[in-house]
């Protein structure tokens, strides 16, 4: 796997403590487990095995300790190769479930998210192609890494749709009756501060399901994050990403999940490709330590944060409709 970090864009992220208090940097950016007066929050990485530029990024990181959680496309076109590497990190490793990517070795993908969209609030699923898709999936993150998954998200939110959930859930139960399997909660967590647009676009994502994953988590006694953060337009450059993770770090509650997408600097690469470089540049600058230090939070495994069940706040989010304008709502995903 080849890359590193490259050249800036010209975009910087800049002085970060302009945004931020001056205060004495941690190292390590983990805090001791036992400063009571430190909020947990977990880091996910997401789409590992999308290319070798992502894969490394995200390795990188969590080799770093920024990351805590790394959500994992197993029929991605890197990810075979670049498992053995991710192996060998602490993190926590999950299926980061896809139903519109057309990768090889997996049934046919839906045409679009907002096709998907409009055919899961139509209960126009078909139950088979769920499964085959769900058990390629699987499959594959255990050949890897001889194990289950710590937990369990989805690309574009799609774990927690209907007809998908459901299938999701069985599929769970089944494999891993009895183990301590988390699932991503998209409730969005506090938006002080944050544009419109972005504080928009977290309570869209989280009506598209998380009542729905709340309520079936509750039932079967799984854990879930609290809430989540990192939601945004997917634009901007490392300046514009550096002042949004200061609003997110700031309305970070222990047990909340921030999610991004780093990536090393690529010419050709995946979908926004320049943004996740941008997120890299940032979540790689040393600053950061002291962004987690003046907002009294730490970086820990989403398995070390076990004290809420997401049933707690499933009566808190409402679900979308079933009718409106999907291509709108998947335009804005």
């Amino acid at each position: 796997m080849g890359g590193g970090r490259g050249a800036s864009d010209g975009n910087e992220p800049g002085n970060l403590s302009q945004q931020a208090a001056h205060v004495e940097e941690v190292s390590p950016l983990r805090n001791q487990a036992g400063d009571v007066r430190c909020r947990r929050i977990a880091v996910c990485g997401d789409d590992f095995g999308m290319n070798e530029a992502i894969d490394g990024a995200l390795i990188e990181l969590a080799g770093a300790g920024r990351l805590s959680a790394v959500s994992c496309m197993p029929l991605a076109p890197a990810f075979a190769a670049d498992a053995p590497a991710l192996a060998r990190l602490d993190v926590d490793l999950g299926v980061h479930v896809d139903f519109t990517e057309a990768f090889a070795g997996a049934a046919p993908a839906a045409p679009g998210l907002a096709a998907l969209l409009w055919r899961a609030y139509a209960g126009q699923l078909d139950p088979d192609w769920i499964d085959a898709r769900l058990a390629s999936q699987f499959d594959a993150f255990e050949r890897a890494f001889g194990r289950a998954p710590d937990y369990v998200d989805g690309h574009q939110h799609v774990h927690q749709l209907p007809g998908i959930l459901p299938r999701l859930r069985a599929l769970l139960k089944r494999r891993y009756a009895g183990q301590r399997i988390w699932l991503r909660h998209t409730a969005p967590g506090l938006q002080f501060g944050l544009p419109l647009a972005e504080a928009a676009k977290a309570r869209l994502i989280g009506a598209l399901g998380a009542g729905a994953l709340a309520r079936a988590a509750g039932q079967e006694g799984w854990q879930t994050n609290r809430r989540m953060l990192g939601v945004y337009g997917f634009t901007g450059g490392p300046r514009r990403y550096a002042g949004l993770l200061h609003h997110w770090l700031m309305n970070a509650r222990d047990g909340d999940l921030l999610m991004c997408h780093p990536g090393w600097p690529q010419v050709h690469g995946a979908a926004h490709a320049s943004q996740r470089a941008a997120e890299y540049e940032v979540l790689a600058h040393p600053e950061l330590g002291t962004w987690l230090a003046r907002n009294g939070l730490r970086i820990v495994s989403l398995s070390q944060v076990r004290g809420r069940q997401a049933s707690q706040e499933s009566g808190k989010v409402r679900n979308v409709p079933h009718f409106g304008s999907f291509r709108r709502l998947a335009s804005r995903l």
